[in-house]
């Protein structure tokens, strides 16, 4: 059993040897930290976990602005976003099917957005 547990990195929050595998995640007890382990490898090097493109294969970073591409749905908008609508100092993050860009758009508040559905401005 201790070599299962050699065999799984440290936690990069706390450094705790204790990890275990999750399903596709390894979780520390200690902390409670959650990661994949792909992250872990391109955490410790200092990298981004995952290069996030737009709709024509531009790398987007944080604090970016960006231009929505096709006219969006909206839940309980009369309107919706309409193409062409400029969205300024997005954030990337690691959100749920997809939707990578955290943001604030004028009249409609913040949400998040697929990053190919936009392109970099």
């Amino acid at each position: 059993m201790n070599d299962a547990t050699d065999a799984l990195p440290p936690c990069p929050e706390c450094s705790s040897a204790y990890t275990y595998a999750m399903g596709a995640l390894l979780v520390c007890p200690e902390c409670a930290h959650e990661w994949t382990p792909t992250a872990l490898g391109s955490a410790s090097g200092g990298g981004e976990a995952q290069v996030i493109r737009d709709a024509v294969g531009n790398v987007l970073a944080d604090g970016d602005t960006v231009t929505v591409v096709k006219t969006l749905k909206v839940k309980g908008s009369p309107s919706g976003i309409k193409a062409g609508t400029k969205v300024r100092n997005i954030r990337l993050v690691n959100g749920a099917d997809g939707h990578y860009i955290d943001c604030k758009i004028d009249g409609l508040g913040a949400m998040q957005l697929k990053s190919s559905v936009v392109k970099k401005a």
